[in-house]
């Protein structure tokens, strides 16, 4: 099969956009193509799972096992027959400056992938070489095996580019993208995901396919990224279900959508059946859910009907009461607080269940990994227990309480945060259950505890 991933020499030049667009092109030419992420990001696998029309996978070597990640390309990809696997901000850049721990080279490595580096070389000719060799000379174990310019000026600009690099690096510069050859991309932010669901984006995903199609040579793409299938024997997702089944609702809407895809499937390996229900649509939590997941989202951007829909607000408060075991995940954390105050002062009240407010505001508040270790009480992780998730929020929390969920540790704070209360588990991080699948069985376990 082919199997490469798509680096950059830094955020911006252009990754998200080759993805999608050389996605699209194989598509075209009747090729399944599996999509990979590097990191913790749900935007860019929302926007590879549009075009591929397979679920998107995050792939990232601080939050799993190298054996995890493996696994994980190795099961989704099999039938396929590319997987694209886009890096994350620079090519070596992971969880700390000093190693490739986190970073795309270091998933190139683990997943024995060939890499094709991405970089802007406008306003420049032969010093693009010297960028490349320097990625190529910082580490011995880098595979890069090919180079695509964008945002050059002209064809003559290209050619400029292509001999310093061939000549210098040893390697194909197999096409580009000129300036102005494809739209910009559409918002990250605001209505992305209806957006995609309405098919809005289809047009812009041809557009960006017949530019590369141009400008790049794909066969040659596809002849220098033929690899060798991963082997891998024994994984987590081959557990053994629990005995009975438990019934999980999901909130699942343009509101709430950032969820691991492994998250999701680490529950149903382990027995969990899933039942999706949209705040958006003022739908009720399902009547057998005997756990509730409230994941991330952009619940701010939609905060008016979702202070507005009643039904489901009363039905989650009613599972809450029952002492359903619940997880509420950054977006959904801001969901179960009294009220949402936006970007613009306006206040909108929300379920009322953790006290206090939060507060949007145009600075990043919170970016990075978290190591998480639980409390006494939490159902999900207790205090001799760890797992790993990721941080990303523009909202501060203003309120007081002294029930804790877990302790958080970043690199530059470690500090208890979120909300526990019974059976309910609220706070930013997202939790990635492949870092540590025990939390998936504490979650069923407290379900069928629950539920006896």
């Amino acid at each position: 099969m082919n199997r490469f991933v798509l680096a950059g020499t830094g955020s911006g030049v252009g990754k998200t956009t080759f993805t999608i667009g050389i996605m699209r092109t194989l598509m075209k030419r009747g090729l399944t193509v599996q999509g990979f992420k590097c990191g913790p990001d749900y935007i860019d696998p929302t926007y590879h799972t549009a075009v591929t029309k397979r679920p998107s996978r995050n792939i990232d070597s601080f939050m799993m096992s190298h054996d995890t990640v493996r696994a994980i390309v190795a099961r989704t990809s099999q039938d396929a027959d590319a997987a694209i696997i886009e890096g994350v901000m620079g090519f070596y850049d992971g969880k700390s400056p000093l190693s490739n721990e986190g970073s795309a080279a270091h998933i190139s490595e683990i997943t024995k992938s060939p890499v094709i580096l991405i970089v802007n070389a406008a306003s420049m000719a032969r010093s693009a070489a010297a960028i490349v060799k320097g990625f190529q000379m910082l580490d011995e174990n880098s595979t890069i095996v090919g180079v695509i310019a964008n945002q050059l000026g002209s064809k003559s600009h290209f050619e400029m580019i292509k001999a310093a690099i061939e000549q210098e690096c040893g390697i194909p510069v197999i096409g580009y993208l000129p300036k102005g050859a494809v739209p910009l991309m559409p918002s990250r932010h605001l209505g992305l995901v209806p957006a995609i669901e309405r098919g809005d984006l289809d047009s812009y995903f041809d557009s960006l396919a017949e530019a590369i199609e141009e400008t790049v040579d794909i066969e040659q793409l596809l002849e220098m990224t033929k690899t060798q299938s991963l082997d891998v024997s024994e994984s987590i997702f081959d557990a053994q279900p629990q005995r009975q089944e438990v019934h999980i609702a999901v909130a699942k809407d343009a509101a709430f959508n950032f969820y691991y895809e492994e998250n999701l499937e680490l529950l149903r390996t382990y027995g969990a059946t899933l039942h999706y229900f949209s705040p958006l649509q003022n739908e009720e939590v399902p009547e057998k859910a005997e756990g509730l997941y409230i994941g991330g989202g952009f619940p701010e951007e939609f905060a008016e009907s979702l202070a507005k829909n009643e039904e489901t607000k009363q039905s989650i408060r009613a599972a809450l009461e029952r002492g359903v075991p619940t997880l509420a995940e950054c977006g959904g954390f801001m969901y179960l607080t009294e009220e949402i105050v936006n970007r613009q002062g306006q206040v909108f009240p929300m379920l009322g269940i953790i006290p206090g407010r939060v507060r949007m505001q145009d600075k990043l508040a919170a970016l990075g990994y978290r190591e998480i270790t639980g409390v006494p009480g939490n159902f999900l992780i207790n205090e001799e227990e760890q797992a790993k998730g990721h941080e990303f929020h523009y909202s501060t929390y203003e309120g007081e309480h002294t029930s804790p969920a877990y302790f958080s540790k970043g690199r530059f704070r470690a500090q208890q945060e979120g909300y526990l209360h019974k059976n309910i588990v609220a706070g930013y991080t997202h939790f990635h259950f492949a870092s540590n699948p025990q939390l998936v069985k504490n979650w069923l376990t407290a379900c069928l505890e629950d539920k006896q």
